[in-house]
This record gives structure tokens, C-alpha cells and sequence, in this order.
């Protein structure tokens, strides 16, 4: 009798290593992956605006965006693509490893890359902050004073974008994450225009079968 055949095992999801803030592990997974769709709505918004006198002369520089917790690159990638300016902030070294090489040489020269902790970390004045489901990965020692350094960066007109996790997540019980109740995510908002504020609460299981309750606010804002 022919012995059964063995059946693959399920490859591990992103949540997988992001729990365990495996980095390089989780770069592998999502590479190649499109961008955000919290990012692409506010580059929409910033495209639908009417275009007005600006006092800025034809010959500046295209208007700056902040990438933070940028990983393998794909936010930055498409910002890169539409002509902003970027900088790309990530506590992994690897991030740039993979992101550097698949930037087209013409575009290099809008791209500044920097391996930083969100600890301490100094933001320059931005059109856009992004951070795509990178500040629950802030200590929460360091969370308050890292979110007042990212409304002070943002231009009025400016925009965030980006994820926030919810108190109801699984990963709330993990000490070094940074969680907030819905109500606490929109008084962060306190000094923009919250243009979308969605939240997202399913159950989901990783390639070990474990469960995972996401709790988890997608948020874009205009600063007034």
C-alpha cells in the first residue's frame, strides 16, 4: 500500500514575523507587494486638489514625504514613482538592502534613506507622513512623544496616513507594542481634518494554526 503523500505545510504569513519583529522574515513575505491602500488615497486626495498660485518658484524641489518604518520599500516606491521627494526611515538595515537596488536611477537622486529607531527619532517638516502598520511597533514609553514629533512634522495642508492598532488586538498583551482605544486613535487627530478613519476587527489564524484577533485603525488626515 503506497504511503500517503505528505501534504505542504502552509507558508508563514507576515503576521507571523511581525509578531516576533522578525524583520527580515517579514520583508521576504511582502516583497513585491503594491502599496497601501491608506497611502494611495491620500496621494489621490493631493491629486484632486485644485491646483492654485503657489509661492513656491517653478524650480523647487518636489514636496517631501516621510516614510516611516518604510520596510522592503513598497510606499516608497510608489511615492518615488509619482515625484515626490521621499525619506525613508526604518530601524532595519536590510529595508534598504532591498529597497535601494529596484529604484530606478533616475529617481535616486529624491530618495535619502536612514536607519533609525522611532526612539529620539527628529522628523523634518513633510507634505505627508506615512506609516503603514509601523507605530504599534513604537514602545509605548516612546509612543506619545513620537506622535507629537509627527503632527509637529506635517504642513498645514499636509497629510498622515497610516495604521493604528486597536485595544481589542491580540498583540495589546505584547509589552513593547502600542495600542489604542478607538476613541484615543480620533483625539490623536486633534489638529487635522480626519478625511478617513476606518476600522477593521477580524479573526485570522497563522501558518501554525494560532488564532489572531487584528484590531486595527486605517487613518488618513489633513492637517489643518
Amino acid at each position: 500500500m503506497a504511503e500517503p503523500i505528505p501534504m505542504p505545510k502552509p507558508a508563514p504569513k507576515a503576521q507571523h514575523f511581525a509578531e516576533k519583529r522578525d524583520w527580515p522574515g517579514y520583508f521576504g513575505v511582502v516583497l513585491g507587494k503594491p502599496a497601501r491602500e491608506t497611502l494611495l488615497s491620500a496621494l489621490e486626495r493631493f491629486e484632486r486638489e485644485p491646483k492654485t498660485d503657489s509661492p513656491r518658484a517653478p524650480e523647487t524641489e518636489p514636496p517631501l514625504a516621510i516614510d516611516l518604518g518604510c520596510g522592503e520599500g513598497r510606499d516608497t516606491l510608489e511615492l518615488l514613482r509619482r515625484g515626490w521627494r521621499v525619506r525613508a526611515i526604518d530601524s532595519h538595515p536590510m529595508a534598504f538592502d532591498l529597497l535601494l537596488p529596484r529604484v530606478p536611477t533616475e529617481q535616486r537622486e529624491r530618495l535619502t534613506v536612514r536607519a533609525a529607531a522611532f526612539e529620539g527619532l527628529d522628523l523634518p517638516a513633510a507634505r505627508l507622513v506615512n506609516a503603514s502598520f509601523s507605530l504599534p511597533f513604537c514602545e509605548p514609553a516612546h509612543f506619545d512623544a513620537l506622535w507629537s514629533r509627527i503632527v509637529a512634522a506635517v504642513e498645514p495642508g499636509g497629510r498622515f496616513c497610516g495604521q493604528l492598532f486597536g485595544d481589542r488586538d491580540s498583540w495589546a498583551t505584547i509589552p513593547d507594542r502600542s495600542h489604542q482605544t478607538e476613541q484615543r486613535a480620533r483625539d490623536m487627530f486633534a489638529a487635522f481634518d480626519i478625511e478617513e478613519f476606518r476600522a477593521e476587527e477580524k479573526d485570522d489564524n497563522d501558518a501554525l494554526g494560532n488564532p489572531k484577533h487584528w484590531h486595527v485603525f486605517h487613518v488618513v488626515a489633513r492637517r489643518r
